[in-house]
């Protein structure tokens, strides 16, 4: 009884016997169903189909005016349009959280400022109670 040889041949010169795996059909199925779940797993996540009644858009008005505050390129700081005293500055913007605390507020600070003063009046409307504040910049061009 001859025995076969795995490294490809016997003594009488018969082919042995291969005990290779060919992982190549397990991966191309594996690469496809990676794909469907792919491609399927976003229109699973859809919710509760429901068809919605449709509505004029009419604008959502907005409901107060945001404060804005502008540091120009001398350091002078305006409140609107109306220049106020950086040392009181504090004293005169908590009237004004006071009464809408929830008030949008937006900087403009002039670009040739330095990112410190920015920040002190940031700091500024902070301490007066403003609990957030945005910075405005233009569009690239």
């Amino acid at each position: 009884m001859a025995f076969a040889n795995l490294e490809g041949g016997d003594e009488d010169g018969e082919e042995g016997v291969l005990s290779e795996i060919n992982v190549t059909p397990f991966v191309d199925v594996m690469l496809v169903l990676l794909i469907v779940f792919m491609v399927a797993a976003p229109m699973m996540m859809a919710g509760v189909p429901v068809d919605l009644p449709r509505a004029a858009q009419a604008p959502v008005p907005q409901v107060t005016q945001p404060l804005v505050v502008t540091l120009d390129r001398q350091g002078r700081i305006f409140i609107e349009e109306a220049e106020a005293n950086p040392t009181t500055l504090v004293a005169t913007l908590q009237p004004m959280a006071a009464a809408a605390p929830d008030r949008p507020v937006f900087l403009r600070a002039d670009r040739s400022q330095s990112y410190g003063e920015v920040m002190r009046v940031l700091a500024a409307l902070a301490a007066a109670g403003f609990g957030r504040a945005s910075l405005i910049g233009e569009a690239a061009p």
